[in-house]
């Protein structure tokens, strides 16, 4: 794509498409989502938009501006999904448990478009929305301001790097998932006691739980600390 883009209000194609469909922002945004998910990144072209949405790609001009305008917009999208329907309940701390939760699933339901974009700085709306969420649950709860942006940062760092993680592991093919339990079940099942006995001991529960995310347990270890934090700044308060 290039670089020139028409104003929001210019954009709307009156026409349908060949396919006999409108185009719009949300809909190609929703098509290169389903392009990448089935496809991986390299779908994520004009020429492969066009023909999946039965338009010439020319005209996706309207509305990016070039490709990385438009993989930002698939990223903003994500963000949307996992803010869906959510509400806080008044739990400072649990509100962010469940945002927390939220950008991570809703990540792992896109795996390929998750990593492409998860260390990407939107910009637009939905990602606007949920950093003045937390800052506000934060803020809310008491935290100085400095205090607010630190434990934001570490807590949007931990549950995006996690789904970039996560969404690499579940990318991989079915024979990389099962190269990697053969190695949990022989290669360390194998290590002796004499020589590695901390492995020895643990290999069962290694096995188990290497298999799924850490992300849960480390959010709730970010959550301890926070609470931590909270009443050392109430005490001092």
């Amino acid at each position: 794509m290039s670089d020139r883009v028409v104003p929001p209000d210019a954009r709307r194609r009156r026409r349908p498409t060949k396919q006999g469909v409108v185009l719009s922002e949300e809909l190609i945004v929703e098509t290169a989502l389903r392009l990448v998910s089935e496809h991986g990144a390299d779908a994520l072209t004009v020429r492969r938009l066009g023909l999946a949405l039965g338009a010439d790609p020319s005209s996706l001009y309207r509305y990016f501006r070039n490709a990385d305008d438009l993989l930002l917009a698939v990223a903003d999208a994500l963000i949307g999904r996992a803010l869906r329907d959510w509400a806080p309940s008044g739990d400072w701390c649990a509100d962010l448990r469940e945002l927390g939760r939220r950008l991570h699933a809703g990540a792992l339901a896109h795996p390929q478009a998750t990593v492409l974009s998860a260390c990407r700085v939107t910009g637009r709306a939905h990602e606007i929305r949920a950093v003045e969420t937390a800052l506000g649950l934060l803020r809310g709860a008491g935290f100085p301001d400095a205090e607010a942006v630190r434990i934001y940062h570490a807590f949007i760092d931990q549950a995006l790097g996690f789904a970039a993680l996560d969404a690499a592991n579940a990318a991989l093919p079915q024979a990389a998932h099962d190269a990697e339990e053969e190695a949990w079940r022989t290669t360390y099942g194998g290590l002796s006691e004499r020589t590695h006995p901390n492995i020895a001991a643990t290999v069962p529960l290694l096995a188990a739980t290497m298999r799924g995310s850490a992300y849960p347990t480390a959010l709730n270890m970010l959550l301890a600390a926070a609470e931590a934090r909270l009443a050392v700044h109430t005490r001092q308060g």
